[in-house]
């Protein structure tokens, strides 16, 4: 049964609230995971998470242009559920990543040459735009979560682009210094 509108824009303003909180929080624990002080030692081995981490971004890549393929198909249910699918990958993604971060060393880049400043554009605009495109990806979804279709698609329309492309560079970042773990 559909929400009211009233109903609608009660529960819009709980999750931007929520949203806010929940994207503070991933990018201070992101920050706070560089921290030499903060480490958390074990004797269990998370060397593999990095290549597990290429595969979840590329397998969210994929499912992203499933998503705008559905859409622009009129095939709303599939579109639906690729975004939460989407999401949910996006979810496992940032645990783990937490988890790899919290537990191993920062990978330098061991190539030298014009691939160096290849790598670092690409890395650093993968490092920016994920910090900053999580509470809008939350704001995307929450607007077409709250019935506001018209919002959501004016979100999307610059939103989907740079989750895809965080999603995409991902795994590049990832073969780019997969020789240098």
């Amino acid at each position: 049964m559909p929400r009211s509108l009233e109903a609608n824009k009660a529960l819009e303003k709980k999750l931007n609230v929520a949203c806010i909180i929940i994207s503070i929080l991933a990018l201070a624990a992101v920050v706070v995971s560089g921290n030499e002080n903060l480490k958390w030692h074990t004797d269990i081995d998370f060397s593999y998470l990095p290549a597990f981490h290429s595969s979840v971004n590329a397998v969210t890549a994929f499912i992203l242009m499933m998503a705008l393929y559905f859409i622009k198909n009129g095939n709303v249910s599939m579109h639906r559920k690729s975004i939460y699918t989407a999401m949910v990958l996006s979810f496992i993604f940032l645990c783990s990543y937490l988890l790899y971060r919290f537990t191993n060393d920062e990978t330098a880049f061991c190539k030298e040459g014009a691939i160096r400043y290849l790598y670092f554009f690409l890395l650093i605009s993968h490092i920016i735009l994920a910090g900053l495109i999580l509470p809008f990806i939350f704001l995307t979804f929450i607007r077409a979560f709250t019935e506001q279709y018209d919002r959501h698609k004016k979100m999307a329309r610059w939103v989907f682009p740079l989750w895809l492309y965080v999603a995409i560079t991902g795994p590049v970042i990832y073969l780019m210094l997969k020789d240098c773990y």
